[in-house]
């Protein structure tokens, strides 16, 4: 890299725009959309897609909601062109959907787009050239007057093809492509150009297409550029404001974003941001934005697994493990104190009386999008008791007491250090039933079977069967309740003496087939002891966690 990088590279010029509205604006309803992934998400892959794969993406974006979609670019190939022909000659275009070519503006091009679209109820035909700076004087080495010129010149061939296919309900669309390098006032007078020769009216407007097509400056610019364009274009009433962002600075949806706020009225795009060098504003994640600030995007993600499979699949590109509201990891915490705050926010969602969403680190409901919650904390190295938790909650339906979480984690740590990888639900509930002995064959106190009857004094008494050191022995007890009866006979048959401090219990599922689960702190000489017990009743459950916690006695 150069010492001195601004002789190479100059600031971007400012737009000037003292009085600017756009930072005062919110975004109150949905652009159009419109889906450029058979078109410039399909030019920019590897192996472009073939019809087979072209079909299938085509009715995801009808799935989806998109009313507006760039089906291709018909004069680049016998590919391209039979696969437009085919989907109207098929009638697999929806009536309220609109399908769009691109063109560049010559002549024999233009003649061959219509020709594509032979026989449609509506469509669009998007013609375009470049008008920047770097165009003008490097590729074509033409004055303005001979790019405006292009311009209008296509304009007149689409005007003519349109007036030859009168059955079809035509609609034009024009890009200043390179608009956001060139100098804007030449952009709106080539855009006047055009809209002299097309003659838009309100009822029927022209579409003008602002591309980013390099993105060169900051987001605000791009602002700047469409209020300034949106103020200053003659007839703005008859032209639909489009914007088309690329990600080459990473901020093609934000630029997006302030370009809605800035006067656009329309939003070109690929789903999850596929397109030329770094891509394209992401539909997904512009649509989803709008969603969590509680307005309807028009675009439906409610299955956005399967959304990502089919373009996964068309484009031949994996997205991205981070990539915003589909990556497989942008719902999932590995910090403690993360997995902590997303744990209580979830209970306090549990218990609240109205449905606003306000859970830590998660600025939307995964389950919106089809998602569940197994995969929000993972638990590795770097997580807290809040992280196996929660996994053992959603995994087991088992609860914690917080102390004993704070007990139970140095058996994850010590699992996670040993094993050097990612603890999954099952390595987290073998780690639980081998630290409080549930479930396990390794046990030393093992019950076989108990009545538990009341005294004439009104004292428990238990009489049980337990299994000890590969034997059965018969013991009983007495106490206040069940729980002491239990410790009563411990201590009698075994010399095993252990205090209960804290007991808690709770259901396990809901319906007649759900279980219990109870926990009990104790202190076994100077130790506190954890045990859980598990069943179908909650007496046998609580009798079950005394044994666990016997257990660990033993061990300890």
């Amino acid at each position: 890299m150069l010492k001195k990088p601004s002789n190479k590279y100059h600031p971007f010029p400012q737009i000037n725009l003292p009085d600017r509205q756009w930072p005062s604006r919110i975004i109150d309803k949905a652009p159009r959309w419109l889906s450029t992934d058979l078109r410039d998400g399909n030019q920019s892959i590897i192996d472009p897609m073939d019809g087979v794969k072209k079909r299938r993406f085509f009715d995801l974006l009808i799935e989806v909601g998109v009313k507006e979609i760039e089906v291709g670019f018909p004069s680049a190939g016998a590919t391209e062109f039979d696969f437009i022909s085919g989907l109207v000659q098929s009638d697999a275009v929806p009536d309220d959907v609109l399908v769009q070519v691109l063109t560049q503006s010559r002549e024999d091009l233009i003649r061959t787009s219509f020709d594509s679209l032979r026989g449609a109820r509506a469509a669009i035909v998007h013609l375009y050239n470049a008008v920047s700076p770097a165009w003008r004087d490097i590729v074509f080495r033409m004055t303005k007057d001979e790019v405006r010129e292009i311009a209008m010149n296509g304009a007149k061939v689409m005007r003519d093809c349109a007036a030859a296919q009168p059955d079809t309900d035509w609609n034009f669309q024009y890009s200043p492509e390179t608009f956001s390098t060139a100098e804007i006032d030449f952009s709106i007078e080539v855009c006047a150009g055009v809209m002299e020769v097309l003659r838009p009216t309100p009822d029927k407007p022209i579409i003008l297409n602002l591309p980013a097509t390099v993105e060169a400056a900051t987001p605000n610019i791009y602002a700047d550029q469409i209020e300034y364009f949106c103020k200053h274009l003659p007839n703005r009433e008859s032209a639909v404001i489009s914007l088309h962002t690329h990600n080459d600075r990473g901020t093609g949806v934000a630029a997006a974003e302030l370009g809605l706020m800035a006067g656009a009225d329309r939003v070109e795009g690929c789903l999850f941001g596929n397109g030329e060098r770094t891509g394209n504003c992401c539909l997904v994640t512009m649509a989803l934005n709008m969603y969590t600030q509680g307005l309807d995007p028009e675009l439906d993600f409610s299955d956005i697994d399967r959304v990502i499979e089919t373009v996964e699949y068309c484009n031949d590109l994996p997205v991205h493990e981070r990539h915003p509201y589909g990556g497989e990891l942008v719902y999932t915490a590995f910090s403690g104190s993360h997995q902590d705050a997303i744990k209580k926010g979830f209970e306090a969602h549990n218990t609240q009386n109205d449905e606003l969403w306000r859970v830590p680190y998660l600025p939307i409901d995964p389950a919106d999008l089809g998602r569940d919650y197994e995969a929000v904390i993972r638990v590795n190295s770097q997580s807290g008791k809040g992280g196996f938790a929660w996994v053992l909650e959603q995994d087991q339906g088992l609860k914690l007491p917080k102390k004993m979480q704070a007990d139970f984690s140095k058996y994850v740590q010590h699992m996670a250090d040993q094993l050097g990888r990612e603890l999954n639900a099952a390595d987290i509930w073998e780690a639980f039933k081998g630290a409080y002995h549930v479930q396990t064959s390794d046990k030393y106190f093992q019950l076989v079977d108990y009545e538990e009857s009341r005294a004439s004094d009104g004292t428990r008494l238990f009489a049980g069967k337990i299994a000890v050191d590969g034997g059965t022995q018969s013991v009983s007890g007495r106490g206040n309740g069940l729980i002491s009866s239990v410790v009563t006979t411990l201590e009698d048959a075994f010399d095993l003496n252990i205090k209960v401090l804290d007991y808690t219990e709770h259901a396990l599922g809901t319906g007649r087939n759900a279980k219990a689960a109870a926990y009990l702190m104790c202190q076994s000489g100077d130790q506190i002891i954890w045990g859980c017990g598990i069943d179908e009743d909650v007496a046998t459950a609580s009798v079950r966690a005394v044994l666990s916690a016997a257990n660990s006695a033993v061990v300890a």
